[in-house]
């Protein structure tokens, strides 16, 4: 299993598929290969200080080793978006919630939405005509 290290790589997983699961955000792309699977992991500042930011990886990692054999495809870049209730969610829970995301993945998961159009209000007006 490979790592995900370019910033071109996150944004391309971020502009695909993706599904929420549990304390997670999952991302996927399909590179069109059969290369093995990559991971990239993000936890942002928001979600506490490096020692917190640290240990959210750490426990991130360890369910993607125990997890990403079964449930990935070849060929798919995969992100994960952390929150903070990965640090006091169980471990057995966080490898279900990364399985079962993954599945929804593949099963058909969001695609990022596109900017949605003004809807007319009550009175006939657009917010954007005001």
């Amino acid at each position: 299993m490979d790592r995900l290290v370019k910033r071109k790589d996150f944004l391309a997983a971020a502009a695909a598929l993706r599904a929420n699961s549990g304390p997670m955000l999952l991302q996927a792309r399909e590179r069109g290969d059969n290369g093995s699977l990559r991971i990239g992991l993000t936890v942002s500042k928001k979600q506490g200080n490096a020692v917190e930011r640290n240990r959210i990886r750490r426990r991130l990692r360890a369910a993607v080793r125990d997890a990403l054999p079964r449930a990935g495809r070849p060929g798919f870049d995969y992100v994960i978006v952390a929150r903070r209730a990965v640090i006091s969610a169980r471990f057995a829970d966080l490898i279900r919630d990364l399985e079962r995301g993954i599945a929804r993945l593949h099963a058909g998961g969001r695609h990022k939405r596109e900017a949605a159009p003004s809807r007319p209000r009550a009175d006939g007006v657009a917010a954007h005509d005001e």
